[in-house]
C-alpha cells in the first residue's frame, strides 16, 4: 500500500462520513473544526509571540541600565589604562619608621637588605601592627616573607620580628 492510495481511502471515508451528516450537523462540524484551528493557531504562534514580547518590554530598561553602566566602565577603564602607573615609594628605613609612628609603633630595629627589610617590635599593639602592615602593602607593595610573632601576658601586646619584601620580585 502506497501513501496515494492511503490519501485516497482517507479521503473516500472523510466524503462518506460528510454525506451522512445532514446540513445542521456540517455547520456545527465545520464551526468546530475552525474553532480548533484557531486554537492550535493561537496557542502554536500567537500567544508564544505576545508572552514573549511581554517579556521582552519587562527586561528592556533593566538590559538599558546595564548597557549603560558597561559603557561607563568601560569609559573608566579607558580612562584608567590612560593614567601613568605611578611607581610606589621606594623602600627607605625612614619610610618604614613614618609608617610605624603613623599606627602608634615604635621600632626596636629596622634592617635593609636589598629588597628586604626586618623590623623588630617589642611591646607592641598587635591591632595596630596589622594596620601598619596593611599601610605597608598598600603604599609601598611590601609584603610579609616571615614572620615571628610572641603573645605577652598584658592583652593586644606582642613581640614580633617581621620581614618584609617589596611584592613581585623575585
Amino acid at each position: 500500500m502506497n501513501l496515494a492510495d492511503l490519501i485516497n481511502r482517507s479521503r473516500q471515508a472523510f466524503t462518506e462520513f460528510w454525506a451522512a451528516r445532514n446540513e445542521r450537523e456540517r455547520s456545527l462540524l465545520a464551526l468546530a473544526a475552525l474553532v480548533v484551528a484557531f486554537g492550535l493557531v493561537y496557542s502554536v504562534l500567537i500567544d508564544p509571540a505576545l508572552t514573549g514580547r511581554e517579556q521582552l518590554n519587562r527586561d528592556l530598561p533593566v538590559l538599558r541600565q546595564q548597557v549603560a553602566q558597561l559603557r561607563a566602565m568601560a569609559k573608566q577603564a579607558e580612562q584608567l589604562s590612560a593614567t601613568p602607573v605611578v611607581p610606589p615609594a621606594a623602600m627607605t628605613r625612614e619610610g618604614i619608621e613614618t609608617a610605624l609612628a603613623r599606627n602608634g609603633l615604635k621600632a626596636q630595629d629596622v634592617l635593609l637588605n636589598g629588597d628586604f627589610a626586618k623590623v623588630q617590635l617589642n611591646s607592641a599593639s598587635f591591632a595596630s601592627m596589622l594596620f601598619w602592615l596593611d599601610d605597608m602593602q598598600r603604599t609601598t607593595m611590601l609584603t610579609v616573607t616571615d614572620a615571628d610573632i610572641v603573645a605577652l601576658p598584658k592583652p593586644d601586646n606582642v613581640n614580633a620580628t617581621i620581614t618584609l619584601r617589596r611584592a613581585g620580585t623575585d
